[in-house]
Order: structure tokens, then C-alpha cells, then sequence
């Protein structure tokens, strides 16, 4: 589409049509469905004797199920592989060269939001120069149909409606194959790349869990080997973290020689691992002793989701 003849008159001009027979046969190509408004853009560009530029809204938001609908199976096919490719691509090597010049200098906390912001802004670009061509494209094609059918049967005007009509017009089964593929793109992505995703960041997050509640572990265990008491009033939470921390003297399933005790509750979690939310980890200290300053740790997540160190703390 962005690389479509500029030439006056456009391409595939029939100059020996009238206005009346050119009418007839885009009525035939486009069909009836949204007719004045490609009859209106197809009259702009004849009367501008060129291809231009006009925003199309399908070609924006929807291009490859755009293309099923309007019959262009060959040209969805083509936009899919060789059109994705060629804007991934884009975005690889942009991302490559901007990963060296800027993102690697900045902190870490705003290189991933930066990366998909610049994927998103490329990816963004190419679709609105998709979008502003696809009526050009599409007045093109039908210039195409029309020429064929006219060299085909030039003296059978009845054939020649009708090839266009079976070249143009519109095919609800294809609009329904273009969702079906998207449809199937989703439940891949939910079921074979959204839970690696997801694994890797509920890891990262019970991890930074884990470390704040030992960071928590060592400030309580000094206050209760220096004053033999649990400092069950001592604040240890903070607004910007991901848990609530309480100093306890008991709790459900710690044992019941301990004493004093971190509970850590998870929150603010988002998608795609809300249920981490609510979930607890607990570090407790073993036996009463100022010397001995072994802690355990519980937590109701199962075996496969207890952090390495929770684990190590349960064997000793």
C-alpha cells in the first residue's frame, strides 16, 4: 500500500469509459455494502487524476481482517508475512540501536515501560501509513478488475460485471476467518506465552517479598535479642511495597514455642498474577533464646511457588 503509483492518470485508466459506465462497474466491485462512501473516495481520485493520501478508519484499527472482507486474500497473505515482518524488524533494529545509545544508561526501572513504548510508537507509525493509502489501495484494485474483465470479454458486458463482481464486493466468511486467526492468536498467547511471562514475574515478586520480609527478619532479631521482647509496635511497612508487614506473638501454624514473628501479606499485585494478592509468608523465630537466633519460615503459597530460601528456612 506504500508503495502505490503516483502517476496522473492512475493506474489501470480506462479513458475510453464515460462517467456513466465507470459508475456501473464500481458499483459492481464494491458492492453494497458502505457504497457511497467508496464511491465518494473513487470520484476524489478521479477527479484528482492521481492516487493521494485519505485517512480510512478499517485500515487503521483492523488492516488484515480489512483485507479478508474485501476480498484481497492474496494481499492479506502478503501484509501478514512480509508487512509484519517488515515493521518487526523496524522495531528490532530501532530498539537495538536506542538499547545502546540511551536505555542501557537509564534505570532500571524504566527500560521495560520505555521499550514496548517505543515498539508501540513504531508499530503506531506504520498503521496510520497503512491507514492513510488503503483507500488508494483499494480504488487501485478495482481500476485493476475493471481493466480485466473489459480485455477479457470486451464485447460482453454482462461477463464483465460479472468477473467484477466475483473479484470485489465483500466475504463475510473471510471477515469470520480473519477473527478466527486473531481468536487463535489470543489462546496461544494465553496459553503457551502468557504463563512464562507470568511465572517469571510472580518469581521476580515473591523474591522481592521474600527480601524485604529478611530485611524486616534482621532489624526485629536485634530489637528482640537486645530487649528479649518482640517489638510487636515497631512499623516496618512502607507505602511503596508490595506487602504488609506485622510483628505478631502468634500465629495460625507456627509452632507454638515461638514467640515473635513477621507476618508479610502481598498486595497490589496486577495481571497476570492478581492471585498472589492476599497470599502470606511468615518468618518466625525458633525458641526464645537472645544467643540462638534461627528463624523458620511458613507461607500459604504451595511447594512449586515457595521462594528457595523460604524452603531452606522450613528444613532448618
Amino acid at each position: 500500500m506504500l508503495f502505490l503509483e503516483k502517476t496522473s492518470p492512475p493506474p489501470f485508466w480506462q479513458p475510453q469509459l464515460t462517467d456513466k459506465q465507470r459508475l456501473m462497474y464500481d458499483k459492481a466491485f464494491i458492492g453494497n455494502r458502505s457504497q457511497a462512501y467508496y464511491l465518494k473516495r473513487f470520484a476524489q481520485f478521479d477527479q484528482a487524476g492521481r492516487l493521494t493520501a485519505k485517512w480510512h478508519w478499517a485500515g487503521f484499527l483492523m488492516t488484515f481482517p480489512w483485507l479478508l472482507y474485501r476480498k484481497r486474500f492474496l494481499d492479506s497473505i502478503v501484509y501478514s508475512v512480509a508487512g509484519w515482518s517488515f515493521i518487526q524488524l523496524n522495531v528490532t533494529i530501532i530498539l537495538v540501536a536506542i538499547e545502546y545509545l540511551l536505555i542501557r544508561n537509564l534505570d532500571e526501572a524504566i527500560r521495560m515501560p520505555l521499550r514496548i513504548g517505543i515498539g508501540l510508537a513504531i508499530w503506531l507509525f506504520w498503521s496510520v501509513m497503512v491507514a492513510r493509502w488503503s483507500d488508494a489501495y483499494y480504488y487501485r484494485m478495482a481500476r485493476r478488475e475493471i481493466a480485466d474483465a473489459i480485455e477479457m470479454y470486451p464485447r460482453d458486458e454482462e461477463k464483465q460485471l460479472a468477473h467484477i463482481r466475483r473479484h470485489g464486493g465483500v466475504s463475510l466468511v473471510g471477515l469470520a476467518l480473519a477473527f478466527g486467526f486473531y481468536a487463535f492468536s489470543l489462546f496461544v498467547i494465553q496459553v503457551q506465552f502468557l504463563p512464562i511471562y507470568a511465572k517469571q514475574k510472580a518469581n521476580a515478586t515473591l523474591f522481592e517479598v521474600l527480601d524485604i520480609v529478611e530485611s524486616a527478619q534482621g532489624r526485629v532479631d536485634a530489637i528482640y535479642k537486645a530487649t528479649s521482647q518482640c517489638p510487636v509496635n515497631t512499623p516496618l511497612s512502607t507505602d511503596n511495597q508490595k506487602v504488609v508487614l506485622k510483628v505478631l506473638t502468634q500465629a495460625e501454624s507456627i509452632p507454638k514455642d515461638s514467640h515473635c514473628m513477621i507476618q508479610a501479606t502481598v498486595r497490589g499485585v496486577p495481571f497476570p498474577n492478581r492471585w498472589l494478592n492476599g497470599q502470606t509468608l511468615t518468618m518466625y523465630r525458633i525458641g526464645d533464646s537472645k544467643v540462638d537466633g534461627s528463624w523458620g519460615c511458613i507461607t500459604s503459597l504451595n511447594r512449586k511457588q515457595i521462594p528457595k530460601q523460604c524452603m531452606l528456612a522450613q528444613i532448618q
